[in-house]
């Protein structure tokens, strides 16, 4: 639902005709996504551990993937808003789509905070290039399908 009060008030349309590029207005939303529900959670998360007794060396792993995933996902989460967008009944639609690409997320995100020290760094990095790469294609594709709805 990222991107829909904004097609409903029209506003969207405004958007596409202003000197911005979709792109930029799509990566803006998806950061705002971010800023608003996922960072104060990746935030949070070394206090929950902490209070969870979780090891000390698993914290800043543990922070570092949420940062990373749900920054991941929340571009993920732009795409599947932008390819449901005048659907009425997109839920499942946007599941079936979506989680075939947050599955990778969830898997190396678990693998960081696993305990075993041999898996931290690799699955932190695999994590960041899956980020960086949903930083880089995620505003292109999700702006292509605000596009085809716009027309």
């Amino acid at each position: 639902r990222i991107f829909q009060q904004d097609f409903e008030d029209g506003s969207l349309e405004v958007m596409a005709m202003a000197p911005a590029s979709l792109e930029l207005v799509a990566l803006t939303k998806a950061v705002a996504h971010w800023l608003s529900t996922s960072l104060p959670l990746s935030i949070a998360a070394p206090f929950l551990g902490i209070l969870l007794n979780l090891r000390t060396e698993i914290i800043w792993p543990l922070t570092l993937a949420m940062v990373l995933g749900s920054f991941a996902l929340s571009l993920l989460a732009g795409i599947g808003a932008s390819l449901t967008l005048n659907l009425r009944r997109g839920g499942l639609l946007i599941s079936i789509l979506v989680l075939p690409l947050y599955v990778p997320i969830l898997v190396f995100g678990m693998s960081a905070t696993a305990g075993n020290p041999e898996l931290i760094m690799p699955s932190l990095l695999i994590l960041a290039a899956i980020t960086l790469t949903s930083l880089v294609l995620a505003p292109i594709a999700a702006a292509a399908a605000l596009r085809a709805y716009l027309r």
